[in-house]
């Protein structure tokens, strides 16, 4: 079933056990503790009774399955005739040296769109693999896109090939998360770059491309994250920027409706891109992050603390989709579809994910995402230290309370 469709299943489950404990309750009262016959023969007549009343709530269930069906069917998006044509068209996607951008940029030369689409590295292995798998029609431009120079360049660049004819696609795609741990863990540079990249890089080349945009009445699809609305563990500098990012184009959805611009957020879920699955990686943000700290706060936090969120997310990267076509898909349909949705979601788990966070108790959404993503064991040294401290984060298991008190004894 597609994610869309989750929430309204879940209001229509939530209804039959309202609905069916109401029942349930009444033939209680009435009936109490009756002889078997006359209980059958009383819970006859109040069915009976009841029918008037059930009668519209069994109705209201049937259509509510019924509406179910049809938006489920209508939010997969529409079948491929009713798309509009990908010949002719041109598309500007950032970040294809890996990941969704080199994935989307394949698909989309494949299916007849003319493509540009930006490396950092143009002899790197990414724009070596798109120069030999795609045809002729694809473009390679070299851009950082923190850089405005190299940004301007690739205007004039696709200006200089497109003519006339105006860019009808912009897939906001690059973005880089360069952090994992606590705030207070987390090094200034690590937001400052997060916000360079995923924010202020965006914006520049959303500018830069607007005027080919506007010409062509097209369309402007970024890439997000869930990160940016809801707040996942260890996640505050990626998350900031997507937050800023998802406020900007749902700002600027508005001012270029007149203009004839569409635009589309699409919010995948956990798949294996670019470094994550880089063992390494991870090993060289961590020993970075121990060499960085000041020797109080690495005191107070406790480095198996810093070991133990390192090995989450490495583990977590790991268990990661690495089919990216829900994504590319989105692309494709917010690209050609005729009234394209203000967000797409990519991915299974996001609609069961945005319906916690949505209507849940924060508690509740909270602990769904530590269970989810993040699922620590360990607190930080300083409280381990504090005789009868207990954190109940929902994490801990009979084990790791009885370690933590061992270790409080050898600490004394």
């Amino acid at each position: 079933m597609d994610d869309y469709a989750l929430p309204l299943w879940i209001y229509l489950g939530v209804l039959s056990v309202l609905v069916g404990g109401a029942l349930k309750r009444v033939l209680a009262s009435h009936l109490g503790a009756a002889p078997p016959l006359v209980a059958w023969l009383g819970a006859t007549v109040l069915v009976e009774r009841l029918w008037v009343f059930c009668l519209p709530a069994a109705l209201l269930l049937l259509l509510l399955g019924l509406a179910g069906c049809l938006y489920a069917a209508c939010r997969t998006g529409p079948p491929p005739a009713s798309l509009l044509p990908a010949h002719g068209k041109a598309v500007l996607i950032t970040g294809c040296d890996s990941g969704f951008g080199n994935a989307t940029a394949k698909h989309l030369d494949a299916i007849g769109f003319e493509v540009f689409a930006t490396v950092l590295d143009l002899s790197g292995d990414g724009a070596r693999d798109l120069q030999g798998t795609c045809s002729p029609r694809l473009t390679l431009l070299q851009v950082d896109i923190t850089q405005p120079q190299q940004v301007q360049q690739a205007l004039l660049d696709t200006e200089a090939k497109l003519g006339l004819k105006g860019l009808w696609g912009l897939v906001n795609n690059a973005g880089v998360c360069v952090n994992f741990g606590d705030v207070e863990l987390s090094l200034m540079s690590n937001f400052r770059g997060c916000m360079d990249v995923n924010f202020f890089g965006t914006l520049s080349v959303t500018k830069t491309f607007l005027p080919l945009l506007r010409h062509a009445k097209g369309r402007i699809i970024t890439i997000s994250s869930p990160a940016g609305d809801q707040p996942f563990p260890c996640l505050a500098a990626y998350g900031a920027s997507k937050a800023a990012l998802n406020l900007l184009f749902n700002t600027l959805r508005h001012e270029l409706e007149p203009w004839g611009v569409q635009v589309s957020t699409i919010l995948p879920s956990s798949f294996k891109t670019g470094q994550s699955s880089d063992h390494d990686y991870w090993e060289r943000q961590h020993k970075q992050l121990l060499q960085s700290l000041p020797p109080a706060l690495l005191e107070d936090y406790g480095e198996d603390y810093l070991t133990e969120t390192k090995d989450l997310f490495q583990s977590h990267a790991s268990r990661a989709n690495p089919d990216l076509s829900p994504v590319t898909d989105a692309v494709v349909r917010a690209l050609l579809a005729p009234r394209p949705q203000v967000r797409y979601l990519a991915g299974p788990g996001v609609g069961l994910m945005y319906f916690i966070h949505g209507y849940c108790p924060f508690s509740v959404s909270s602990r769904f995402l530590q269970k989810l993503f993040l699922k620590k064991k360990l607190m930080p040294r300083a409280l381990r230290r504090r005789p009868g401290f207990e954190l109940d984060l929902g994490l801990h298991n009979n084990n790791n309370n009885n370690n933590n008190k061992d270790e409080e004894e050898e600490l004394k």
